[in-house]
């Protein structure tokens, strides 16, 4: 677990999406030698983070051999979104390491952060996200309020409609790319190229 301030930061990776569009599961998607959920993870383990990894059943036991140095979780009702995976993924830190957190949040399709953009959420305080011209991005970082805020909402609640986060500008080129369809893999292809 990598402290900040004092206090312990988890990652919590959302994996848990039904990849319709793309026609295959995204976290398991092969770009070059590597998984985009392995290029997630090696990216937080040089932040010392502790990793837990929320998808669904049916990619469980191939994310568990794709990745090494993460916990990985199921969703068992992964059609209720985003804040149903991420309240699992709270919920499973809350029962086995931290009463009292920080989380890194870290959709998996939405890997087009920078170094330094990580680097610099993971040194605040408060509940935090990335811009570029005017729209935020990923990473997100939730402090231990937002943490506990999240855990008591309906999990289909959007996020939007339960945090506001702290926007800070950035110059990502890759910030806003969005793993979708297969027009999108050839940017993620230039983007994991980018940090080799």
């Amino acid at each position: 677990m990598g402290f900040r301030n004092n206090e312990p930061v988890f990652s919590v990776i959302l994996a848990a999406g039904s990849s319709k569009r793309l026609g295959q599961p995204k976290a398991l998607l092969n770009i070059g030698n590597t998984s985009l959920i392995d290029f997630t993870v090696n990216r937080l383990k040089k932040h010392n983070l502790t990793i837990i990894i929320v998808t669904r059943e049916e990619l469980i036991l191939d994310i568990k051999y794709s990745v090494k140095g993460a916990k990985t979780i199921t969703n068992h009702l992964p059609e209720e979104g985003r804040t149903g995976s991420l309240q699992i993924g709270l919920k499973f830190i809350l029962e086995n390491y931290s009463e009292n957190f920080k989380a890194l949040v870290v959709p998996v399709d939405r890997p087009g952060f920078s170094s330094s953009t990580l680097s610099k959420i993971l040194s605040m305080t408060q509940t935090s996200c990335p811009e570029k011209d005017g729209k935020g991005g990923h990473p997100l970082l939730l402090s231990e309020v937002d943490v506990k805020r999240i855990l008591s909402q309906n999990p289909k609640t959007p996020l939007r409609e339960i945090i506001e986060p702290y926007r800070f500008e950035v110059m990502d080129k890759y910030l806003h790319l969005n793993v979708d369809t297969q027009d999108d893999i050839p940017t993620l292809s230039k983007f994991i190229s980018s940090f080799e």
